[in-house]
């Protein structure tokens, strides 16, 4: 099976945290932490960096590692690298994503996360 390594960033503002709805392909409508998939030569936090502004048109400080989320979707593994990481630069603009919440640590519950995301909202809870 096929590893496709990603990065995600868990962006804060205080206690709450930022989450994007899937716009495109087999898991849209799905909600994740925004980033993608980390290019050849590039280091984790250079792929967030560069895959935020992409998306979302902000540049963000990238913070400590939160997890390393090892996934088995049906046609791939995944491994994405989560860090905390905060709003440098920009208003958070979507580029590709379909919608987007601010969620306090009660509202985490409140969206259908992807499978893998899923696994990350416990940790994320636990440092809000």
């Amino acid at each position: 099976m096929k590893t496709v390594r990603v990065v995600a960033a868990v962006i804060r503002d205080g206690d709450k945290i930022f989450a994007t709805q899937r716009g495109y392909g087999e898991y849209k409508d799905g909600w994740e932490f925004p980033g993608g998939k980390i290019e050849e030569g590039e280091t984790p936090e250079e792929a967030l960096k560069r895959e935020i502004l992409e998306e979302l048109d902000t540049e963000i400080t990238v913070g400590n590692l939160i997890k390393t989320i090892k996934y088995d979707y049906p046609t791939f593994h995944l491994s994405m690298d989560c860090f905390w990481a905060t709003v440098k630069s920009g208003h958070l603009e979507l580029k590709e994503a379909e919608a987007a919440r601010w969620l306090s640590r009660e509202e985490l519950d409140e969206v259908e996360w992807l499978p893998a995301d899923l696994e990350l909202v416990d940790k994320i809870r636990e440092g809000l």
